[in-house]
């Protein structure tokens, strides 16, 4: 039977690749690229991904065959009923599976954690945000209902705030509004003859200094990448967003965060607005 883990101890300065292959002759140094990729090698009790990284003497290497090593968050819950459960969304965890990763998403975090008081429970999708956009994620745990909102999403739904710090010392406020398509490469731009969808952007500044400001901004429309397009295309890109043209990222994230979701509750008719602290280190660029 073949072993679900194995663990090496480090025994020299080398690459997590070479120490591998050294202990693993009988594999190709391709197969554990993938292993490595796909999250199925610890170092030192931390999933590490980058086949390159430099392990120091008495390291010690863990490789799961059986399964990836899902890596633990704390799951931050802002508004819970019978119906409806809303997450702080950590920076860099997906919303949902995609091609490449099945099981370290948010939703996985919420299903099991529904499904710990009664495993027949379940929970359904009612939007996304970005995998490298922080904060408020909103979860049905009935069918019907996620039906029921999906369905009049923009009615439903009053607020949609987010919080950003963009390149630049922008001031006051002001509105963005203009038609998105996108290329080949999913890069979204807005159209100069009108064609595409729709997206309206307000922003207001909240603070700035020399070099950044934070904004509260609100989206009448939900588009992809829209915030992160309008901000770059007027000459203010999110800091951290090396796709739409930003060449500073400080804190090492998109200073992109959803801190406001209000919306009519499907059931009980009434205006619940869930919000979600700025995170520290928005603060600390605009300090």
């Amino acid at each position: 039977m073949k072993e679900k883990k194995q663990t090496i101890t480090v025994d020299k300065e080398i690459s997590l690749l070479d120490a591998i292959y050294e202990f693993k002759k009988e594999m190709s140094k391709k197969s554990i690229k993938n292993f490595i990729k796909n999250k199925m090698v610890r170092v030192n009790d931390k999933v590490i991904t980058n086949s390159s990284h430099m392990l120091n003497k008495e390291d010690i290497i863990e490789i799961s065959y059986e399964k990836k090593v899902i890596p633990k968050y704390d799951l931050d819950i802002l508004y819970e009923d019978e119906y409806l459960i809303a997450i702080n969304k950590p920076c860099g965890l997906l919303s949902i599976s995609n091609d490449k990763e099945k099981d370290i998403t948010a939703y996985r975090m919420v299903s099991d954690y529904v499904k710990s008081n009664n495993k027949k429970n379940f929970i359904f999708v009612l939007h996304r945000l970005d995998q490298d956009t922080s904060g408020v994620l909103m979860f049905s745990k009935n069918e019907k209902i996620r039906d029921k909102m999906q369905d009049n999403w923009n009615n439903v739904v009053k607020k949609r705030g987010y919080v950003t710090v963009v390149d630049g010392k922008l001031s006051g406020s002001g509105t963005f509004r203009s038609f998105l398509m996108e290329d080949r490469k999913q890069f979204v731009y807005s159209s100069k003859n009108g064609i595409g969808k729709e997206a309206i952007t307000h922003y207001s500044v909240i603070t700035n200094n020399k070099d950044y400001s934070m904004l509260q901004v609100f989206i009448d429309t939900g588009r992809r990448n829209q915030i992160r397009v309008h901000l770059s295309e007027h000459g203010y890109p999110i800091v951290g967003d090396k796709k739409y043209r930003c060449k500073t990222n400080p804190i090492k994230r998109l200073c992109l965060h959803a801190n406001i979701l209000e919306f009519i509750h499907p059931v009980s008719k009434k205006i619940i607005s869930i919000k979600c602290d700025i995170p520290s280190e928005f603060k600390k660029l605009v300090k």
